[in-house]
């Protein structure tokens, strides 16, 4: 009896429900005392309960250091072969190991990295054939449903992403690669967003991001600022196509696009 009382003071109850009171009838259980609300008492005018430190906190730190470490994928920040671990790169970037061992994490099932037993993640490597591989599918995916929007969406919807194509000639011009690579995304992402196939969109824009890591061997730097500005050229000039309707020029450019990324990689 007393191991049963010591455990019920423990949860805020007398006695545990099903359990008789002490001078209650033989058969008689008492119900656990209710919250203030059932007992009557008048509980709308106290303050709400404090609430717990939103984890939207940790997981916009673990988003911020996901960006950094794919801007610096594409920089050629993070060369291809090389071990990198958590601690050294959360000291990089003033943050804990955690964070970075998550997007390390995420970085791995997107292809990007691969995990190196006590020591942490090595970039992958890539050659030349993967990139034309991922060139290949992308147009075998892009260009069916860039002329099939080029017969149904409106001139002025195209001529709405004009801002976005005009953006992408200035982040080429930075020659920063990273910059130009989060505007080249942004502008095929909207392209293929009115076809309203979110899955569609999520998977190019997969493959997309793949295709702009750097090679093996590769310079750096990456494609040089000439060829940065010559593929967002593309970007107006494929807009144009598709505000003429002219779909032998939208096949051709978007062809073209994507087997001059993968040349140029």
């Amino acid at each position: 009896m007393k191991q049963g009382a010591q455990g019920s003071a423990e949860t805020g109850t007398p006695w545990a429900a099903g359990t008789a009171a002490p001078g209650a009838p033989a058969g008689q259980a008492r119900v656990p005392q209710q919250s203030g609300a059932v007992r009557g008492e008048h509980t709308h005018s106290e303050p709400p309960a404090p609430r717990a430190r939103p984890v939207i906190q940790r997981a916009s730190v673990r988003g911020q250091i996901l960006n950094a470490l794919r801007a610096a994928l594409v920089a050629g920040d993070l060369r291809p072969g090389e071990v990198y671990s958590a601690p050294v790169l959360g000291e990089r970037f003033g943050v804990s190991a955690t964070p970075v061992r998550e997007a390390m994490q995420q970085l791995t099932l997107e292809g990007a990295v691969e995990v190196v037993p006590n020591r942490g993640f090595r970039v992958v490597e890539r050659g030349v054939r993967e990139l034309a591989e991922l060139a290949e599918i992308r147009t075998l995916i892009e260009v069916p449903v860039m002329l099939r929007l080029a017969r149904t969406v409106p001139a002025e919807r195209w001529a709405a992403l004009r801002p976005l194509a005009e953006a992408t000639v200035r982040a080429a011009s930075s020659g920063c690669r990273a910059t130009y690579a989060e505007s080249d995304r942004g502008f095929h992402r909207a392209v293929l967003s009115l076809s309203g196939n979110e899955q569609l969109v999520r998977i190019a824009e997969d493959l997309h991001r793949r295709a702009q890591w750097p090679l093996v061997g590769g310079a750096p730097g990456g494609r040089g600022r000439a060829d940065l500005v010559a593929d967002a050229h593309e970007h107006t000039a494929l807009l144009d196509a598709l505000i003429a309707r002219d779909l032998d020029v939208v096949r051709a450019l978007v062809g073209e696009h994507f087997a001059g990324a993968a040349a140029a990689g």
